[in-house]
């Protein structure tokens, strides 16, 4: 065979492979359906013991509203799980420590708020290990949870968490608090609609990815949602609360086997 054959010949496997490798890649986004990742991936949805609801923030820390956040939290003597940005770290160290010293889990949500899905193993490794090594130094003790942006996993991320010694952990409930005509009761309805005993509230302590201003809705709603928990009798805290075991094989194999599922409804934030 020749050289320029051989050379015709390899990449007309490479192209081949192209769309195996892409599916191989991206199956875990069949977690990004809420129903079917409550269903058949509890640990990956942040399922947990049915007294208690797990409250989480995504995007902060931002100085002008994760502050507000704190201060409700305290009034109520309770603690959440905070999955900061890096990008948003590096500019609010002093912030993140005192999340840290009042009790708050500090996660990671990445360094950019960037899918993961447009990014291969080398930058997904750099990006997650940038963002845990960097809360390590502030607030002295390395991060164990993970939420991608837009909620979306891949292979490539569950790979890297694994090796960062990270676990991915979504939600069972949301409240859409970064839209722009999001209000105090439709956040509030939207969060309780789904959620059950065990389950994982996804909120935004900051509108940096979201709708400018959005933040003050989350925050008006948030008395209203702890309200609710407690009505049915639910404790609220951090997911290291929860009684939520680390992904396992098993979450990473069922979204694999899984992955030519064709998920609908809307990517979450």
């Amino acid at each position: 065979m020749t050289p320029g054959r051989l050379t015709r010949t390899a990449l007309t496997a490479g192209a081949a492979l192209l769309p195996t490798l892409a599916a191989l890649h991206g199956a875990p986004v069949i977690s990004t359906f809420g129903p079917l990742r409550n269903r058949t991936m509890p640990r990956l949805a942040g399922q947990g013991r049915p007294d208690h609801i797990a409250l989480t923030f995504d995007d902060g820390p931002d100085h002008l509203s994760t502050p507000h956040f704190l201060r409700a939290l305290e009034d109520r003597g309770i603690r959440a799980t905070f999955f900061l940005l890096g990008s948003m770290l590096v500019r609010n160290p002093g912030l993140a420590q005192e999340m840290a010293a009042a009790g708050h889990e500090i996660g990671i949500h990445g360094w950019h708020h960037r899918p993961l899905l447009l990014r291969g193993p080398r930058a997904t490794h750099d990006d997650l290990a940038r963002a845990r090594d960097l809360v390590a130094q502030v607030t002295g003790k390395p991060p164990r949870l993970f939420r991608p942006p837009y909620g979306v996993m891949t292979t490539s991320a569950h790979l890297v968490c694994r090796r960062l010694g990270l676990a991915p952990v979504l939600w069972t409930a949301w409240g859409e608090d970064w839209r722009g005509r999001a209000t105090p009761r439709s956040v509030h309805d939207t969060v309780t609609r789904d959620l059950r005993g065990g389950g994982t509230i996804l909120l935004h302590d900051s509108d940096c990815t979201s709708a400018t201003g959005s933040w003050r809705t989350t925050l008006a709603a948030l008395p209203r949602i702890l309200d609710t928990c407690a009505a049915h009798g639910w404790h609220t805290g951090p997911l290291r609360d929860h009684g939520t075991p680390r992904l396992s094989r098993d979450d990473l194999a069922i979204g694999l086997r899984k992955r030519r599922v064709d998920p609908a409804g809307t990517p979450a934030t």
